[in-house]
């Protein structure tokens, strides 16, 4: 199997290097990730500067652009052929609920959906002392068991694991997205000039405890999947909304 591995990161990042090394043990693997760290980025795509790739090895390269750029230039640049799989991560950190709309990470792997590539983002619940190795093999019973499936046009998975040992997790749990509970704190401060400065923070550990989202399952020792769609359209709402504009006739 051929797979495109990335991640928002960067490089070093040693999840993405661990995660290589296992890939590469049974599949074909070309990795290209950003020069330097790029959480919550979004899906930027880089249109206002060129974008340089930099070879480190024959299956290794950096760019100057963002997660969703390594994929446009792994698959339209680097690769000969279309890859079977993207993955992206492992990304330092959660992306559940809310997260998934900042999360470099995701977007990378609604780069490779948009493309029409099954595509996997996956996120360790941790902000430090990263348990990367068992989470390695986490995402291989994953790999093992997902290529095994069709996703429909337009859906990828994103993957969200505990950050406890591989023996001591629950089991894994399909999922919606569940809802953090943000502080939303925006810090001013001034610089030596005189010249105010803002920092954009606030604590999202909290959220709604609700079973079957994301947030509870990985809260609760499970590894949890949730299938995200690319269409972003309200359908339950066209209805009513359509009812609201009747007066206005069809264009």
């Amino acid at each position: 199997m051929l797979i495109l591995l990335t991640n928002d990161d960067g490089i070093d990042s040693r999840g993405f290097i661990l995660l290589k090394e296992r890939l590469l043990e049974h599949n074909e693997v070309l990795a290209i990730a950003p020069e330097k760290e790029r959480t919550c980025i979004g899906h930027a795509i880089t249109i206002h500067k060129p974008l340089r790739i930099k070879k480190i090895d024959e299956a290794l390269f950096s760019t100057n652009g963002t997660p969703a750029d390594c994929v446009l230039l792994g698959i339209k640049t680097l690769m000969k052929r279309m890859p079977d799989l993207v993955i992206s991560g492992i990304n330092k950190g959660p992306n559940m609920g809310q997260d998934v709309n900042y999360s470099g990470t995701v977007a990378a792997a609604k780069e490779g959906a948009f493309l029409g590539i099954n595509s996997i983002a996956v996120s360790i619940d941790a902000r430090q002392n990263y348990m990367f190795e068992d989470a390695v093999e986490v995402i291989s019973l994953i790999i093992e068991k997902s290529v095994k499936i069709a996703l429909p046009p337009g859906t990828l998975l994103n993957i969200n694991i505990p950050n406890i040992k591989r023996e001591q997790l629950r089991g894994f749990m399909v999922t919606r997205l569940g809802k953090r509970i943000y502080n939303g704190t925006i810090t001013e401060r001034v610089d030596p000039r005189g010249n105010k400065y803002y920092w954009i923070g606030g604590n999202g550990d909290n959220f709604e405890q609700t079973e079957g989202t994301d947030l509870y399952a990985v809260r609760n020792g499970y590894v949890s999947i949730t299938p995200l769609g690319l269409d972003m359209t309200h359908n339950e709402y066209l209805h009513t909304l359509r009812h609201h504009f009747k007066v206005l006739g069809r264009p």
